[in-house]
């Protein structure tokens, strides 16, 4: 009680204090209020972080403003107010993003892996990953890298991975002891503990957990005392000691409701219940489950006030959604034209019968509205067309988006968690190697699901498109392989204007790609070359030719890509023409009538 009292005069002191000082001192003192501090009165340090990012846009200064951002986000986490905090999170990401401050964006998203551990584990794990190898690649404070750790171990203890979760708590408490960190010390032993009360380890749990408590009472720390009290009383719920587990969750609720810690009430409320109701206390256990129910409500209450904003949107989707809306506008725009224009009609109608020209006007007067009739099915024609491109187009971006934020997120998840095997643990080098070959596998399938979504984005693939798409792919190769020359040249004369639907376009491409690693793999050539050109707009001829051994077609079964170049070649109406001569290489020619 003491501590808080301190803690208490240490914020109001401080709100006292600052107000004297210029804008951005404020927010400087502000933003240095230590953690232990911080969790002493909440209201009052959410306050001050209100005051931080009420002054930060007041002087319009964007970093500051970020950083008062995160003060507030630390505040909400222990009000469960756990929306608003994601989408601050967010909001603080595309700041840094702005300014390119890649280990804070590292911090954040590590920090978002964290709160989304009870949403969505999967993606907690993803943005948790993710920020940490951000960290490690620009060289992040140890502090709080080693802290990033930490969190990373209560992950795979919610998905039951306690040899993993051991590992990383221990390779930061391992850290914390070092640089004697009493604040993080304590953490680090409940979460070990954690570990082995879940692995019916009791004994070491209890062992744990006392030096945890120990050092919280003699820092005088109420939040981690709260803590501390919660993870007793599982340890002894789990030892099915109901009446021990009873007294230290009473002391948990005790606390956490003395000093708003909703979560924590809420989570004591709930035991409390469990174990009077395992003691045969109805009284007592009907009287805590209201409490968790009346708890429970509000926490959920506080979370449905906001919604998640999105964390990545793509550029291109976002140019295309707005290529919509201007269609949209376009097209209410013609209907309020043809509306005028039949308001005219009707009106001429009016005029005509009033001034009595019933035979000569009636006559004019038909052969208008036929007319009109006949635009008016016109237009009607190509709104339909247009509306019809448009739902596909949104399909389109809908698939794309989610291939690239579904099967996109998880086949990087799998590369993550293959480069995370590799650091995390000693293998041997064939399995070493093996899992290398994984990982460069599911590179290969994410630059093809890329390949997919840029043609999906697109109603029709341009010569620029084409041409810019294929000469990525030979720089690429080029770069692989060093002792092959790659060269791509487009004939002067062809038609710049010319375009392809998105599956010609895609399959025209993944020809060309097929093409090419066929020569890679078999040929042996020193030189690939890639011609495309289109003399007239009737037709185009791409030319694939290598210096490599070739093969005599009589005599040479047509593998798989062989095969697959047929088909996609008959499913756009080309053709494909073979031509190898042994020892001298392989010209491949593909011909497409367009237009057809």
């Amino acid at each position: 009680m003491h501590n808080a009292i301190s803690q208490n005069n240490y914020l109001d002191s401080l709100t006292i204090s600052i107000a004297k000082y210029s804008k951005e001192n404020q927010i400087r003192e502000i933003l240095q209020i230590p953690y232990d501090k911080a969790v002493g009165n909440i209201a009052v340090f959410e306050k001050l972080a209100d005051k931080a990012i009420f002054l930060s846009k007041e002087i319009n200064d964007s970093l500051l403003l970020a950083a008062s951002i995160e003060q507030k986000i630390l505040a909400l986490h222990f009000t469960s107010k756990n929306e608003e905090a994601l989408q601050l999170s967010l909001q603080s990401i595309r700041i840094y993003e702005k300014f390119n401050k890649q280990i804070k964006i590292g911090d954040l998203y590590s920090d978002l892996g964290w709160k989304l551990k009870y949403r969505d584990l999967k993606k907690a794990f993803a943005y948790m990953q993710k920020g940490i190898k951000i960290r490690e690649k620009y060289n992040d404070n140890l502090d709080r890298l080693y802290s990033a750790y930490d969190n990373y171990g209560v992950l795979h203890g919610l998905k039951k991975q306690w040899d993993s979760a051991l590992y990383y708590h221990e390779k930061s408490l391992k850290f914390r002891k070092h640089i004697k960190d009493s604040v993080s010390i304590p953490f680090g032993y409940s979460h070990i503990a954690n570990v082995y009360l879940n692995t019916e380890k009791f004994s070491l749990a209890e062992k744990y957990l006392d030096s945890s408590l120990q050092i919280r009472e003699q820092r005088n720390d109420v939040y981690g005392i709260t803590d501390s009290k919660l993870y007793f009383g599982d340890l002894f719920f789990a030892k099915k000691e109901f009446n021990k587990a009873a007294f230290h969750f009473d002391q948990a609720f005790q606390l956490s409701n003395t000093y708003k810690y909703f979560p924590l009430q809420k989570y004591a409320a709930e035991y409390l219940y469990k174990s009077y109701d395992s003691l045969k206390n109805y009284k007592e256990a009907l009287k805590y489950n209201l409490i968790f129910n009346k708890l429970k409500d509000s926490v959920s209450n506080v979370n449905t006030n906001s919604k998640i904003a999105e964390l990545e949107i793509e550029y291109e989707t976002e140019r295309k959604e707005k290529e919509i809306l201007t269609q949209r506008a376009n097209i209410a725009e013609q209907s309020l034209t043809i509306q005028q224009r039949n308001y005219q009609i009707f009106l001429l109608i009016a005029v005509t019968v009033i001034l009595g020209f019933l035979g000569y006007l009636f006559y004019n007067q038909q052969k208008l509205k036929n007319q009109q009739l006949k635009k008016e099915n016109d237009l009607k024609e190509a709104l339909a067309k247009i509306e019809t491109q448009n739902r596909l187009q949104e399909q389109r971006l809908r698939i794309s988006r989610d291939l690239h934020d579904n099967i996109g997120a998880q086949l990087t998840f799998i590369i993550s968690s293959l480069d995370n095997l590799k650091y995390g643990f000693h293998l041997p080098d064939k399995l070493d190697k093996k899992l290398s070959s994984i990982s460069t596998f599911t590179t290969s399938t994410i630059y093809e699901l890329r390949d997919t979504i840029w043609a999906m984005n697109k109603s029709e693939i341009t010569y620029d498109d084409l041409q810019s798409r294929i000469s990525n792919f030979i720089d690429k190769a080029n770069l692989i392989s060093e002792k092959i020359s790659f060269s791509f040249n487009a004939e002067e004369n062809t038609q710049k204007d010319l375009k392809l639907t998105s599956v010609e376009g895609m399959n025209i491409y993944r020809i060309i790609q097929e093409a090419v690693n066929n020569a890679l793999k078999y040929a042996y050539a020193s030189k690939i070359e890639v011609y495309i050109n289109s003399t007239n707009k009737q037709q185009l001829t791409i030319s694939i030719l290598d210096n490599g051994k070739g093969f005599d077609l009589k005599k040479v079964d047509l593998g798989n890509g062989i095969n697959n170049m047929k088909k996609r070649a008959n499913d756009i109406h080309a053709t494909l023409h073979f031509e190898s001569i042994p020892n001298k290489g392989t010209v491949i020619k593909l011909t497409k009538e367009l237009n057809t």
